[in-house]
């Protein structure tokens, strides 16, 4: 058996091992959970993200992969940072035909960079999209930490997220996990309203003979 070390692997990879983490990522998004991989560089968090995903949209649920670290760097200002993520968003969900991005953009101008990211959201992504469910999977979030400005507000939306489902039932259609070289406490300053104390995480063990 080959054995790669680095790098994601394609879903049809022959040497891919199915862990037990397989069945717990892909078991709680689908049942509705905020789910997380903070680990270790090298350790196969990207290629699980990509089995997951390959695993929904055979089941045509609609997934979104985005890597963090091409969002932007310590240059990036909140609203570039935010534009990248929505632009990356709109174009991964094919809404080319159905929306004029610049146009609605512009319409937004004085909403600060996290509420355009919860308008877009609810009133296109979710209005264009219908009946899928929409899973999105954040890649290196470690590279959040440098940014020169706070993220805080991000995880504050994804935590708003979950918690108003109660109250916006449309929400439910929306999945997030999220993966990366980081903990919570480096992530997060607000400990009262981060998706993470709400979230489950997913633990990347050693694989066992059985899994070979």
């Amino acid at each position: 058996m080959r054995y790669q070390v680095g790098g994601s692997l394609k879903h049809d990879d022959s040497t891919y091992v199915f862990p037990q983490a397989d069945e717990q990522l892909y078991a709680w998004l689908k049942a509705g959970n905020f789910c997380y991989v903070l680990y270790y560089h090298q350790t196969g968090k990207s290629s699980l993200l990509h089995q997951t995903i390959h695993r929904l949209e055979k089941e045509d649920y609609k997934c979104v992969y985005l890597d963090t670290a091409l969002l932007g760097g310590k240059q990036t200002t909140s609203i570039q940072w935010y534009k990248a993520l929505i632009v990356s968003l709109f174009y991964k969900l094919n809404l080319t035909k159905r929306v004029d991005f610049q146009n609605w953009w512009e319409q937004q101008s004085e909403l600060d960079p996290v509420q355009k990211l919860h308008k877009f959201i609810e009133q296109v992504l979710l209005k264009e999209v219908k009946n899928n469910r929409i899973f999105i999977f954040i890649d290196n979030i470690n590279s959040l930490l440098s940014l020169n400005f706070s993220i805080n507000d991000f995880f504050i939306w994804i935590y708003h997220c979950y918690n108003q489902q109660a109250y916006n039932p449309n929400l439910k259609r929306l999945g997030f996990a999220l993966s990366g070289v980081a903990s919570p406490s480096n992530l997060v300053a607000d400990k009262h309203r981060t998706p993470f104390k709400i979230g489950q995480a997913i633990e990347l063990n050693d694989f066992q003979l059985h899994e070979e």
